[in-house]
């Protein structure tokens, strides 16, 4: 997906600000605040998922006032995985829209909640559900190429 190297505190600080974000989601919603609310948080997993997670207004202010204050990161990542997490999240976000304007009750919350869990574990704990999902995928992906290039040999 991409090269481009990012920090990897910056998607911690995006999710403990999603996480803030879903958690009014959940309390405001299914009334309009909430269901709008959720609808910028889907356009902002939609900017991070197509424009890349450095793209995105949380990862401005983290480049802005948070990375200024802290020491160098240790290493820096491959930004394909947060990107991907990001399209997980607008997954889940657009799950809970259906829900909730399509007035079946569960749909939303469960959505919202299932999103709200991955942002507060990435937040607190540094545990990218979406990343680890992703290397799932990249892992099948690797397989799947290989299978077929043994199965292309054999011919």
């Amino acid at each position: 997906m991409s090269s481009q190297q990012i920090d990897p505190r910056g998607p911690q600080f995006n999710a403990a600000i999603t996480s803030v974000v879903l958690l009014v989601v959940l309390l405001t919603a299914p009334a309009a605040f909430g269901i709008g609310l959720l609808a910028l948080q889907a356009a902002l997993f939609a900017l991070g998922a197509f424009a890349g997670p450095r793209r995105t207004p949380a990862a401005f202010l983290f480049r802005r006032f948070v990375r200024p204050r802290l020491q160098p990161p240790l290493a820096l990542e491959d930004a394909a995985a947060p990107r991907f997490a990001q399209g997980v999240g607008l997954g889940f976000a657009l799950v809970g829209l259906v829900g909730y304007t399509a007035g079946i009750a569960w749909v939303g919350p469960i959505a919202v909640g299932l999103a709200l869990v991955a942002a507060l574990l990435n937040a607190t704990l540094r545990f990218c559900l979406g990343c680890q999902l992703y290397g799932v995928c990249k892992v099948k992906n690797v397989n799947i190429d290989e299978s077929h290039k043994k199965e292309e040999a054999l011919v």
